[in-house]
């Protein structure tokens, strides 16, 4: 598996380890804003093109990496300021031709619809904590996240690339709490989710937008 500009760990065919599926697309550098925007979700239709399938209708995909610029590819599609869409090859299909290969689209911002509760998956060492926080509804968008332990206050965390939010030492064996704010500037608080028991590489779950 290898881990995306989001953060996520994708496998073979382009799933993602963290349950998002295939309804998943990379954005190019005019709408992946340096990562603030992993976890939005969008509504695509595919427009004037021979290439579109008929009557198919809108497509709902989540936001799970980065289309890096080229300067060396012909068709540069993710090269500013073009806003593009690295589709998987499963919604690609769902509305337009395999043989179109890039298709135009219209497309705006919508609400995300997720099963469960977010997801904190706590990374890291004694040294650093580095949580990666998914499954996210509402906004979808992580705009800032706090933790606390059951000795310490509120600690303001820091984005450290993708949905990864970094906090220093003195948490490993206290019961953590988190605070989520998404981009719309709503804010879910999930208390004493994470047991004092708890080790790096498990995964609690929290309320949702």
């Amino acid at each position: 598996m290898a881990s995306g500009a989001c953060a996520l760990e994708q496998r073979a065919w382009g799933r993602f380890e963290q349950g998002y599926g295939l309804e998943t697309a990379a954005l190019s550098t005019a709408l992946f804003n340096d990562g603030a925007a992993c976890g939005a979700c969008f509504q695509l239709i595919c427009v004037h093109s021979k290439w579109c399938r008929p009557a198919a209708g809108a497509i709902r995909i989540t936001a799970t990496n980065f289309c890096p610029p080229s300067s060396t590819s012909p068709t540069p599609w993710c090269n500013p300021p073009q806003k593009h869409f690295d589709l998987s090859q499963y919604m690609f299909l769902k509305f337009a031709i395999y043989q179109g290969g890039v298709v135009p689209v219209k497309f705006r911002r919508v609400r995300c619809h997720k099963q469960g509760g977010m997801k904190f998956q706590m990374n890291g060492n004694p040294y650093w904590i580095l949580v990666l926080v998914y499954n996210v509804g509402g906004a979808g968008e992580v705009s800032n996240v706090k933790v606390k332990g059951s000795n310490t206050g509120w600690i303001q965390m820091q984005r450290n690339w993708g949905q990864n939010w970094l906090t220093g030492p003195g948490l490993v064996g206290q019961r953590l709490s988190f605070q989520v704010t998404a981009s719309d500037g709503r804010t879910v608080e999930s208390d004493n989710i994470v047991p004092p028991t708890w080790a790096f590489g498990q995964t609690f779950e929290g309320h949702n937008f």
